[in-house]
């Protein structure tokens, strides 16, 4: 249903799920793109003409990317993801059809791109965390605080976290952007721990079990809103995760009932 376009520029940028998930989606408008411009545009701190306009461009590439994510998670909260057309995203964007594919590969990559990336946040404010907390805890409060500013910053954020929750053709890139969140978060944990916990099995054992657990967390409480179309209470969001995250703390095995 994306009507007839001209396909990928030869020998542009194609940006992949993956590298766009974690990396390039924000949490509410503005936010993601001043992360993006710190992480990605930061120069050397000389004033150089060279690396002003560096970063000038760099900045340049963050808002439009920025613009075609936004346009294309607006359109596919008001029309649902197969009733849009990558023509329709350009124009919403004011670019040329030519240039979306500078940024994406599909109007699938755009939608899961607008919000899979507070995930980046996500990890940031994780990181943030005081080291004395445990692990868990600290995703607790890190993907606690994400959400909330998320969702009161913006409130088409809870709409379009309905849309990706509901939508099937949206599969594959999710579980593209999943994958490269799993290594980002390892990543993370393991920098909270000392060197031999580090290079253990545990990150990305803790990264994998944990996002799974706040997937499910997440899902039960937009289930609320599904069924009300109504935003459902924080509170009900926390409990969730504790409960999730209680179950983790206390270890997955349980003893078999006797036959």
């Amino acid at each position: 249903m994306t009507g007839s376009h001209p396909g990928p520029p030869a020998g542009g940028l194609r940006t992949t799920g993956v590298q766009d998930g974690p990396a390039g989606a924000g949490v509410a408008p503005g936010t993601q793109v001043a992360v993006t411009v710190v992480g990605r545009t930061s120069g050397d701190g000389t004033g150089g003409t060279g690396t002003s306009s560096t970063g000038r461009r760099e900045r340049k590439k963050t808002a439009t990317r920025a613009a075609i994510r936004d346009a294309a998670m607006r359109l596919a909260v008001r029309h649902g993801v197969e009733n849009v057309t990558l023509e329709q995203v350009a124009a919403e964007a004011d670019i040329a059809l030519r240039t979306f594919f500078n940024y994406f590969s599909s109007k699938e990559e755009a939608v899961v791109a607008g919000a899979a990336g507070d995930f980046l946040a996500f990890v940031a404010e994780f990181r943030a965390r005081p080291r004395g907390e445990s692990v868990l805890q600290a995703l607790r409060e890190a993907a606690l605080a994400v959400l909330d500013r998320a969702v009161t910053d913006d409130r088409d954020h809870l709409a379009a976290l309905l849309v990706i929750r509901s939508e099937r053709s949206l599969v594959p890139q999710l579980l593209a952007a999943l994958a490269a969140q799993e290594d980002v978060l390892a990543d993370a944990i393991a920098a909270r721990l000392e060197p031999a916990a580090a290079a253990s099995v545990y990150p990305r054992l803790c990264a994998t079990t944990a996002l799974a657990g706040m997937r499910i967390a997440l899902d039960r409480w937009l289930a609320g809103a599904a069924d009300t179309g109504a935003v459902p209470s924080f509170a009900v969001l926390r409990s969730e995760l504790d409960a999730v995250l209680g179950e983790l703390a206390a270890g997955l095995d349980r003893p078999g009932t006797p036959g």
